[in-house]
């Protein structure tokens, strides 16, 4: 998932789509497709990385949602990594996520102390994991940096109100430093919206809700994926 973060990109925008049973902005989404399946038709399409809510109050998921993800793709094959999105606050959660099939881990900075950020992101790393550091604003993104992450998520959603900020993650996203991955987090609907993140800093763009509201995601996902070309 690397880019060179320039309008005249050499590399299409890497897309990662997502398992997520329910969100507190979108409610209940689609269980046609348990995660195993769902996981499968993403990588199937095109995904660069599935990504696997394993957060059971607000999102409805669990780490066995992620094992089974891990354990359709290996069945059918497929070698696409997965990211575990979880409340991390305690290193032993790093132990879940590799242990459930785990290849990267989202840390947000917002639920910890730049300290413990630090502490998490090393620990990940030990462990075999990619930190993706969620960040909102340039000071999160200074204290991401400082802790030494490679992969920086700029998630557009406001998560005092859950409405989209695209301003906002776009400057964001735009002071992520070169030599960094710069993602987009939230909000991704329409193979517009990935065509205009194409033009941006944005090496990559995570499609949550717009695909979990198809019983069959895979259309959807090959148009937005047809898009970055």
């Amino acid at each position: 998932m690397e880019g060179d973060g320039k309008q005249d990109r050499r590399a299409p925008l890497n897309l990662l789509a997502e398992v997520k049973l329910r969100s507190p902005s979108a409610g209940e989404l689609s269980r046609v497709l348990d995660p195993a399946a769902r996981a499968v038709v993403y990588a199937q399409a095109g995904a660069t990385m599935v990504s696997v809510l394993c957060d059971a109050p607000f999102f409805g998921g669990s780490f066995e949602d992620l094992a089974s993800a891990r354990r359709g793709l290996d069945a059918a094959g497929l070698r696409v990594g997965l990211l575990a999105k979880e409340f991390v606050l305690d290193p032993v959660q790093l132990d879940w996520a590799r242990a459930h099939g785990a290849s990267a881990v989202l840390l947000i900075a917002r639920i910890v102390s730049p300290a413990l950020l630090a502490e998490l992101v090393a620990a990940s790393r030990a462990k075999d994991l990619e930190p993706l550091v969620e960040i909102t604003s340039e000071a999160e993104l200074d204290d991401a940096l400082a802790a030494g992450a490679s992969v920086l998520g700029v998630n557009a959603r406001d998560l005092d109100t859950l409405a989209i900020d695209a301003p906002r993650a776009a400057r964001v996203l735009a002071a992520v430093p070169e030599g960094r991955v710069a993602v987009h987090l939230s909000g991704v609907k329409t193979a517009d919206d990935v065509r205009a993140l194409c033009r941006t800093r944005a090496d990559a763009a995570l499609l949550g809700e717009a695909l979990m509201r198809e019983s069959d995601p895979g259309p959807l996902l090959r148009t937005m994926i047809d898009s970055t070309r």
